[in-house]
């Protein structure tokens, strides 16, 4: 096993519940069974529940645990394993490549993990804004959570747009309460997230397209004109005229606008110097 561990960033109670039924962790690495070239990522790892199953399918696997406790018995439980590294790290303070680069890897890798709630989100921000990107990822995740980030239009949020922006997010499968120790009470998710090969707009236009939307999804329940109002800080003559500019009716709401939507109102939003160009 690889025997490199390191000690850095924060330590939080991440209130972690931990997956503990065997059928699910089973699906969990089929769906993320990995193609030969590709190093698995694991987030979490915890006891090593997850582990153990994904093992048989990975060449490359390393496992980043930020509880020092539970490192060292990953440590212990899988010595003697040639192709898994453990990383005793706060996923979030590492980049990516510093992760390959302990087992000696490098680009195509995947992401696998059972999320700590409190910080689920931020992980496959963390991932998906990383420079290299992963293929994809296969995550648990609470399930509202989920739901906002595969959702169509008609339902979507700010993470929805977020997220669907530099992924094609897929629901997989539902895990009730009574597969963890301790039980949350809340149901969980399984999603793949394919990472765009090409991101919808230019890496260097990204915040200034997050931006808008972010403005947009300002009063969600409100019609777009009074939201992004509110959002930018502009008269609502200004603001009914850029979504009219954009081909949207002003009187939508902001979790009914497509991607493409969103795309056409940045463009006339930035044409108007409200956002910085790239």
């Amino acid at each position: 096993m690889g025997g490199l561990a390191i000690s850095r960033g924060r330590r939080r109670a991440l209130g972690q519940h931990w997956l503990v039924e065997r059928r699910y962790l089973r699906r969990i690495a089929e769906a993320a069974r990995p193609s030969p070239d590709e190093t698995v990522i694991e987030v979490g790892a915890g006891p090593g529940n997850l582990t153990r199953f994904l093992l048989p399918y990975c060449s490359r696997l390393i496992a980043v645990e930020i509880d020092e406790k539970l490192a060292s018995r990953l440590q212990d439980r899988f010595s003697g394993t040639p192709h898994l590294w453990i990383v005793q790290a706060d996923v979030l303070q590492v980049a990516p490549a510093e992760l390959l680069a302990m087992a000696g890897s490098g680009p195509p890798y995947v992401v696998v993990g059972n999320l700590p709630f409190s910080i689920g989100t931020a992980v496959v921000r963390h991932f998906l804004r990383a420079t290299p990107q992963p293929r994809w990822l296969v995550v648990t995740l609470q399930l509202e959570v989920a739901q906002s980030m595969v959702a169509s239009p008609g339902r979507m949020s700010y993470l929805s747009v977020e997220t669907q922006l530099l992924a094609s997010p897929r629901l997989l499968f539902v895990i009730p309460p009574w597969a963890f120790r301790p039980p949350p009470k809340v149901y969980s998710a399984v999603v793949r997230l394919e990472v765009r090969p090409q991101p919808l707009v230019p890496a260097e236009d990204m915040e200034a397209l997050l931006k808008v939307a972010q403005a947009g999804f300002a009063a969600p329940r409100k019609q777009m004109r009074n939201s992004l109002t509110i959002g930018l800080k502009v008269a609502p003559q200004v603001a009914e005229e850029w979504l009219r500019a954009a081909g949207i009716d002003p009187a939508r709401r902001p979790g009914e606008l497509t991607l493409e939507d969103w795309l056409r109102l940045f463009h006339v939003v930035r044409a108007w110097g409200q956002v910085g160009h790239g």
